[in-house]
This record gives C-alpha cells, structure tokens and sequence, in this order.
C-alpha cells in the first residue's frame, strides 16, 4: 500500500487580529484553505476592526524567543511566513530561531500600514524588517507604500515607477521580491515578480469590492503554503494570486463589519 502523501506544515510569525480578516487569523485560514496545516507565533496583540486599529500591545522579545523555540523543538516546518514584527529585538530573535532552525522557504510580508491608513510599526522597526528581515527571506512582498518606506521614497503611482524601485528593492537582500500593484489606479492590478534573472509583469482584474482587510496577509500566506505544498516559487505566486481574487470576488457573500471586511478565505467550501 502507498503511503499517504504528508500535509506540509506552515508558520506564521505575525500580529492578531480580533475582526479575523488580517494577521495570524488570516494566515491560519489561508494555510487551511491551500492545504497545508497552520502553526503560530504571536508578535503582538491588536486592537482592531475592519474600521481601524485602536491599539497595538507588542509581545515581549524573549517570550517570542520561547514560542520559536518551543515549537521547533517539536514540529518540522516547511514554510515560515513573517508578518508583523515591530522591534529590532524581535527581529533579531526571528533571524536568530531561523538561522538555527532554517525552513526551506521563508515568506516576508512587511507589515508597517494598515489598510485604514493605521501606522503600525515606528522608524527603529521599519529598520529592523529592512537590514535584519530582508535579507533572511526568500521572498518579499510589500505593496506600493510599504515598498515606499523601505527605501525611503515616494510612493510609486505608475508602472514605469513601480518598476524603477526593484533595482532598489532587490539590493536589500532578497532573492525574489513581489512589488504588488494594488495601489495604482485602473481596472487592473499589475504586480512584478522579481529574481536575478529580471522581472516579470503577473497581471491581474481589480475585484469591485470594498472587502480589502487583510489581503497583503491573505496573499503572503497563500504563497506559503503554496511552497510548502512544493510548488516552484514562481508558481506559487501565481496561483496565490488565482486563489485571492477568487476570495475577494467571493467575499460579498460575507457580513464582517461596517468598514473594509475580509476576503472570504473559504470561498471553495462555503
């Protein structure tokens, strides 16, 4: 009889979130979705809806460092996610569990602005994710504004722009960057998929919802458990991003607040 094949486990390093549509929850839930089996650590406790961020209480350095720890003591991962990190000192435990205990692929989403326009992370930790974070991932994937303050310019408003940053954005140590699209204007969401060979534009239909809350994260994860299901890199994007507009198409099926609600991370089930 032929074994059966094994579920790949996924880490998400990140922040709660109560409402459900962004952060740890919504990585969780993407992990499910995609087929591999979800694992946490918490770097800070939010107080948010889909309207906004009320309040941010980090965990403390050391106590991450124990979460880490602890959980790779026990369980093989095969893909990490990192999310929002908001101290140097965090960063560094990261980097640190990482190097010692080095998943295959490793995920970076640099969470620094909510989509309510919410400032999550001050300069020391937008430093901290630019000179620790970025060079330990295999892949980033900030959109426009964050891509933005990672360099310390202005906020790219064309294809022509976005495209001039990835000279830039690939020096910070990564080997593939996904620069997101998003932001720009227009019925399409153009994105640029990066890596030593050049870039390649991943084009994309803009979904008329206003359920945006937590697509970053959705998007992120979903290229996680995507590699660590085994996919080729460049593949696992772009069936990261099939699988996010299908869940923002979806997602008016959903009653989530009164601000920007949640994509519909179950959209094949229910």
């Amino acid at each position: 009889m032929t074994a059966p094949i094994a579920i790949p486990n996924a880490l998400t390093i990140a922040g709660s979130d109560p409402s459900g549509g962004a952060g740890i929850q919504a990585d969780l839930k993407t992990f499910s979705a995609l087929g591999a089996y979800g694992t946490s650590v918490v770097t800070a406790l939010t107080a948010q809806n889909t309207q906004g961020v009320r309040g941010v209480h980090p965990v403390p350095a050391d106590f991450i460092a124990t979460q880490l720890s602890t959980l790779f003591d026990d369980v093989e991962i095969d893909a990490v996610k990192i999310g929002m990190v908001a101290s140097k000192e965090v960063a560094e435990v990261i980097r640190e569990a990482l190097t010692r205990q080095r998943p295959r692929w490793v995920v970076l989403d640099p969470v620094m602005v909510a989509k309510s326009g919410d400032v999550l992370v001050d300069d020391a930790g937008i430093a901290a994710v630019r000179d620790i974070l970025v060079p330990l991932a295999d892949l980033i994937t900030p959109n426009l504004p964050e891509a933005a303050v990672l360099l310390e310019r202005s906020t790219p408003s064309t294809p022509d722009e976005m495209e001039a940053l990835l000279p830039a954005l690939s020096a910070l140590g990564s080997p593939y960057v996904l620069l997101k699209g998003g932001h720009l204007r227009g019925e399409r969401c153009p994105d640029l998929l990066a890596d030593a060979d050049g870039a390649r534009w991943l084009d994309g239909p803009r979904i008329a919802t206003d359920n945006l809350h937590g697509t970053g994260c959705s998007l992120s994860s979903a290229v996680t458990a995507c590699l660590a299901r085994g996919d080729a890199l460049p593949d696992a994007v772009s069936a990261a991003k099939q699988w996010l507009s299908e869940a923002l198409t979806a997602s008016v099926r959903l009653r989530v607040g009164r601000g920007h609600g949640p994509v519909h991370h179950f959209h094949a089930w229910w």
